[in-house]
């Protein structure tokens, strides 16, 4: 039986770093099952992910690209979506750091980090159609939602 990879699902999603101010990604697909996260980005080319696409792994402690085509920028997050580390520009049929203070990690296109200037201790805030998420379960793939109705410090999208 032959396994067909399907297209990942980009979804509209604003993936910002409060920090620095600036927009990491603007269609993001999380993969949050077992499948979704060994499937990752394979079977994608550098057309289906390129500039302002994101894939948000979830929960994750390091990432390979072992039969990918394309380098990537990989971003590892904390449960408070805080940057603990970053990988840039990993290159194809590589592994990458395990990171155990990480609970979920960004998948951006090669070069997203250095351009965005991201770096360890960023807060990132992650809005798919106007929920922001801030918190992240650490061995969970459930994500806390907080929504204005649960925190009034979240901003609308």
């Amino acid at each position: 039986m032959a396994v067909l990879f399907t297209q990942t699902l980009f979804t509209p999603t604003k993936v910002w770093n409060r920090t620095r101010q600036t927009t990491l990604a603007i269609a993001l697909a999380v993969a949050d099952t077992h499948w979704t996260r060994l499937r990752g980005l394979l079977g994608q080319n550098l057309d289906d992910f390129r500039n302002g696409y994101g894939l948000w792994i979830v929960p994750c402690h390091g990432v390979h690209t072992l039969g990918m085509g394309f380098a990537i920028d990989v971003v590892y997050l904390d449960t408070s979506l805080t940057v603990v580390h970053v990988e840039h520009e990993l290159r194809p049929w590589r592994f990458a750091a395990v990171r155990m203070q990480s609970s979920s990690v960004l998948e951006l296109p090669s070069g997203t980090a250095a351009q965005t200037k991201t770096e360890v201790g960023d807060r990132i805030e992650i809005t798919p159609q106007g929920i922001a998420i801030q918190e992240v379960a650490s061995e969970q793939s459930a994500y806390k939602r907080i929504t204005p109705e649960t925190d009034v410090r979240v901003q609308p999208a």
